[in-house]
């Protein structure tokens, strides 16, 4: 058996984080991490590990892609009747955590998850691309199948019949925007002393940052 220890450990240093250098809003700091993330060509910088769990607790994660963000929260699609739809509908919090190794930065964002309005779901589903469109449909997300002909022929079904018309979305395919409370930005740094500051928000409605020991 290979040992993880013997893997030699990486220096970090690229940059550092420091209290006064960052935006006092956690979502106008994401911003300007995420427009540095972007303009560092990583490949899907907009992917992030969600951490979700049943009514009792046991954990799920998968990776997906954030689709959307502003001051309201942080925004991605789904099949409702998935694994992840059924926990979030039995428990309505999840986690998030992006993963930029490129910049040696990580992001975790916690909070209560709400789903985005008919007409925003309609809208973005709308501008995907046609063969996403018909994957929605063709895919009843998280279910066991026989082999993968029975995708390829549900595909051809649903080709047939939107033929020349537009495809609308389906009933359970929707958006989630998860409403944070806390938000962490991790930069690494030598010796396994990275920098961490946590934007946690209070009954107030303000945002505190703390550092935390890493």
């Amino acid at each position: 058996m290979t040992k993880s220890n013997n893997t030699p450990d990486k220096q970090y240093g690229l940059s550092e984080l420091k209290e006064e250098d960052v935006s006092s809003n956690p979502i106008k700091q994401f911003g300007a991490w995420y427009e540095e993330a972007l303009r560092a060509d990583l490949i899907h910088p907009n992917a992030f590990t969600l951490t979700t769990s049943t009514k009792d607790g046991k954990p799920s994660a998968r990776v997906v892609l954030l689709k959307d963000y502003d001051e309201r929260g942080f925004v991605f699609y789904s099949n409702s009747e998935s694994k992840k739809g059924s926990d979030l509908a039995d428990n309505p919090f999840a986690a998030f955590c992006f993963w930029w190794g490129k910049l040696e930065r990580q992001i975790r964002i916690e909070g209560k998850i709400e789903k985005v309005s008919e007409d925003e779901a309609d809208d973005y589903f709308a501008s995907r691309p046609r063969g996403s469109q018909i994957g929605a449909w063709v895919s009843n997300q998280s279910t066991v199948i026989p082999d993968r002909k029975l995708l390829d022929e549900r595909v051809c079904e649903f080709e047939s019949k939107y033929k020349d018309k537009p495809i609308p979305r389906p009933l359970y395919w929707n958006g989630y925007r998860l409403v944070p409370d806390l938000i962490e930005f991790w930069q690494g740094r030598d010796n396994r002393l990275h920098d961490r500051l946590r934007y946690r928000l209070q009954k107030e409605g303000e945002w505190v940052i703390e550092r935390l020991a890493p």
